[in-house]
């Protein structure tokens, strides 16, 4: 099964109407997200799909760079092709996003090829099912769109974003009730310092969170130890990180309860599944980050979850954009806060090629919105105490 061509797909995607940050819809991932799918051609005939993230307008590039040198392999030896992918870019950095990003289209894409091959699905293929249907959770910065969320059959729920987070939550927490699960996401920009992220985390400690995310940056280890040994709630990291040796250190550590490799930049399925063996000895669960990708990545991410015993939830954009239903057939199935694993050979999918032209990158960079001080020079600050502190442990919404 020799491999003739590699190709990318690059395209504009809109944003989602809301997120766990804005009830509006007025967030960077409506004005600078991409989606880039590439897919792997055989002599047979076959036609194998991945995505790769980790700035996709870059990866594309390091795509292009790295087909040549897979052109004629047998595109069954997915782990021998994998070395030889990070061994071509020893000379560039190989462990970045932007490699990661690179490797996990092309891996993906080979899993989908030798599943489709092999006429099973990837989770198949992966090891066999453990369970046939995956949680998930959705985003809500409001109590009105999260209870249009359980309303529609969801189970969990994530709030984003600092300041006036704590009062959003345990407001979603009263609306909600105790049988829906609450998450917070407190990533940046601004980073939170550490003292900040321990006084947030522990006024939430009486929401009962299945679990803190990103409360300080991913490269503040000595916040990460500091939140750690002061608060309770179970920590959730990793969405930003891109090799295993990255990810050893929040294991070995326990800086964190729950990993979340971005199934679009963690170096593909090949990876992905070695850092879930290395997490389950650790006694820690595999939550993968798929809120901004496409549909490929996550598609990929339901498989591994289908197919390895420490699987926690799924993150999914719900309501997304309405072209990310066209983007590929058939669509996962959802019902009752779960996504349905497919049977299909392969990732189960037919990837859109013409709607996916139709929709032309244009742009893949912006500044976050939701800083401390918006309007402000401070707003593009990296990590920033808020001023005044007192919102930041506040029960009650600004009258």
């Amino acid at each position: 099964m020799k491999i003739t061509a590699i190709r990318c797909h690059l395209m504009q995607a809109g944003g989602p109407p809301h997120t766990g940050w804005t009830a509006t819809g007025k967030s960077l991932l409506a004005t600078a997200r991409n989606w880039l799918f590439v897919t792997v051609h055989t002599e047979d005939g076959l036609t194998g799909t991945g995505e790769g993230s980790g700035w996709p307008r870059v990866v594309r590039t390091a795509v292009d760079d790295l087909a040549p040198l897979l052109i004629g392999d047998d595109a069954r030896d997915i782990e021998r092709l994998w070395q030889k992918m990070r061994v071509a870019m020893m000379g560039h950095g190989q462990t970045g996003v932007v490699g990661m990003g690179a490797i996990a289209a092309i891996d993906t894409a080979l899993w989908d090829l030798k599943a489709q091959a092999a006429g099973m699905s990837v989770a198949r293929l992966l090891g066999g099912l453990v369970r046939q249907q995956i949680p998930y959770y959705c985003h809500a910065a409001s109590i009105d769109t999260a209870r249009a969320a359980v309303a529609a059959g969801v189970r969990a729920i994530k709030v984003g974003g600092r300041g006036d987070v704590v009062a959003r939550t345990f407001a979603m927490r009263e609306a909600l009730g105790d049988e829906i699960d609450l998450m917070v996401d407190l990533h940046g920009p601004p980073w939170s310092s550490g003292a900040d992220a321990v006084a947030v985390g522990r006024a939430l400690e009486a929401a009962n969170l299945l679990f803190l995310e990103e409360p300080v940056a991913p490269d503040d280890l000595d916040g990460w130890r500091r939140v750690r040994d002061a608060v309770s709630i179970p920590l959730a990291g990793g969405e930003r990180l891109a090799s295993l040796a990255d990810m050893r250190v929040l294991m070995e550590e326990r800086l964190v309860d729950v990993l979340q490799p971005d199934s679009g930049r963690f170096g593909g399925l090949t990876q992905m599944r070695k850092l879930a063996g290395m997490a389950e000895a650790h006694g820690l669960s595999i939550a993968p980050h798929s809120g901004s990708l496409g549909p490929v990545a996550e598609f990929a991410a339901v498989h591994l979850m289908a197919a390895i015993p420490n699987a926690l939830i799924l993150e999914r954009m719900e309501p997304d954009w309405a072209g990310r239903a066209e983007t590929v057939s058939p669509p996962l199935e959802v019902s009752d806060g779960h996504v349905r694993v497919p049977d299909r050979p392969g990732l189960g999918l037919s990837l859109n090629e013409a709607f996916v032209a139709s929709h032309p990158s244009d742009r893949n960079t912006g500044i976050a919105t939701g800083g401390w001080n918006a309007g402000t020079e401070s707003e593009t600050l990296y990590l920033q105490p808020l001023r005044p502190r007192s919102v930041l442990t506040r029960r009650n919404p600004k009258p």
